[in-house]
């Protein structure tokens, strides 16, 4: 992420109003450190610790995945092999 955002950046434009909002689930570094902009009291600001892809949506899709592999794999028709 430190190559998309400019987290204090970012920060200001969120202090300042001009940008309405934000949601993040990643940040430049993890664990953020102590002093990251972010960090600070952000009401328009939304961080998640990581899970942005647990949605109901994206387990089933994950679930989904894995049972095609499995098919394909019994059937000696790998997919997604990497090599």
């Amino acid at each position: 992420m430190a190559d998309w955002i400019n987290e204090a950046d970012l920060a200001a434009a969120l202090k300042q109003g001009q940008i309405g909002g934000a949601a993040l689930d990643v940040l430049s570094s993890e664990p953020p450190a102590p002093d990251n902009p972010l960090l600070a009291d952000l009401p328009t600001l939304l961080l998640t610790p990581h899970i942005a892809w647990a949605s109901r949506s994206g387990v089933e899709n994950l679930v989904a995945g894995v049972m095609a592999n499995i098919a394909a794999f019994i059937q000696g028709e790998p997919i997604n092999v990497v090599s």
